[in-house]
């Protein structure tokens, strides 16, 4: 069996999750909301299952669809994508990124990651055959700095796989992190691998700035997005693939050889929904705002260290000063004693993690985070 996915422990998401199964526990760890989503998104989707074409669709996606994604771009990120050239359709953002990794990396490529990271950063990256070189960032602020960089990149620097909104901080990387980042990507002639899926999900005015939309940075990155993100669609794994077309047409023959297309109905969905009026998209950040703002307060008035949530479904407490320094214990006896399922950041490192983290899922119903609340009051009490 290959080492690398045969070694791999059961993730620490599946760990909890179960947990909170067996105990009955508030799960507030899974990173999905427990809203159905847009209802006229989800009717289309029926409408083309029933009335549509439901054989193979073009490899790289749908037209409508890829129209969509285009015009969807230029509207909220002043890009001008060619649809037919720059533009795929993937079944999800993780069929994305293992595409981009495989199309992009050879063996003894070095590629820098930025931990903590999506969990399957890492594995992708080794199946590739490349070398991982690990920028740790830290609390609270999660921010870039020339240092580790310069530690990082090397001739040898072939990829960056970089997340923004990143999951699991809730942060959002500045502008002069951006500009840092772009530097070095030129210095060291290397390729970023932007995982761009919450981009739309960003609090308190901000909007998102794409790292392909950066100065020089057109003809080296590849930009990753998510249906299931933007439309609270998880389970739907509708990816959006955008780069130059000399880059694309690589990704696109290694899409062809792991998923080759998309469901149709779902795509005929998507592209409706990338459509809708601004008001859709402002509503569902101001809906799931009311919902960070209201768990924030009710852990704040527990007595909790709240790191403030930029953006995502998460928010992160900082458990050092209840005098916890292991987060995965932490959360062990959070779902086992006190029936609250949450997620130890730790799990999201490779190396040096940091382990007074602790994240949760705020994009679920109010009746559902007060009952977490009230679960917590009694951890608060227990540590003063």
């Amino acid at each position: 069996m290959n080492p690398i996915f045969a070694n791999i422990p059961t993730t620490i998401f599946e760990v909890m999750s179960g947990l909170a199964r067996e105990t009955g526990a508030v799960n507030l760890g899974q990173g999905f909301p427990d809203d159905p989503g847009p209802e006229d998104v989800r009717r289309k989707a029926a409408e083309a299952v029933l009335d549509g074409y439901n054989q193979y669709p073009p490899m790289m996606g749908l037209p409508d669809l890829r129209g969509a994604i285009a015009s969807h771009y230029k509207r909220w990120q002043g890009l001008d994508l060619d649809p037919n050239s720059e533009v795929m359709v993937t079944s999800g953002a993780t069929e994305a990124l293992a595409g981009a990794i495989l199309a992009l990396i050879e063996p003894g490529d070095e590629v820098v990651l930025f931990e903590p990271m999506y969990d399957a950063y890492l594995p992708l990256v080794r199946l590739a055959g490349g070398i991982p070189k690990f920028v740790t960032l830290q609390p609270p602020h999660f921010r870039l700095t020339e240092e580790a960089l310069a530690k990082a990149f090397s001739p040898k620097t072939k990829a960056v796989v970089f997340n923004n909104p990143l999951n699991p901080t809730a942060t959002i990387f500045s502008g002069e992190d951006l500009a840092l980042l772009a530097a070095f990507a030129k210095k060291f002639d290397a390729i970023v691998i932007s995982d761009e899926v919450w981009e739309h999900v960003v609090f308190d005015g901000r909007r998102h700035q794409p790292v392909i939309g950066l100065e020089g940075m057109r003809d080296r990155s590849v930009k990753i997005g998510s249906a299931g993100k933007i439309f609270s669609l998880t389970g739907w794994k509708v990816g959006f693939v955008c780069a130059a077309p000399h880059i694309m047409k690589v990704l696109a023959k290694a899409h062809q050889f792991l998923t080759f297309t998309t469901p149709p109905n779902l795509q005929t969905a998507v592209a409706y929904g990338l459509g809708k009026e601004d008001t859709y998209f402002e509503t569902m950040r101001r809906d799931f705002a009311k919902s960070r703002d209201r768990f924030t307060t009710g852990l704040e008035t527990l007595g909790f260290n709240v790191i403030p949530s930029q953006g995502t479904y998460f928010l992160n407490i900082d458990i050092a000063p209840l005098g916890e320094t292991d987060d995965v214990a932490f959360c062990r006896r959070l779902v086992t004693d006190h029936g609250v399922a949450a997620i130890p950041v730790s799990a999201f490192y490779a190396q040096g993690a940091v382990k007074n983290v602790v994240r949760f899922c705020f994009a679920k119903k109010d009746a559902t985070l007060d009952a977490g609340l009230e679960r917590l009051a009694k951890v608060a009490k227990k540590a003063a």
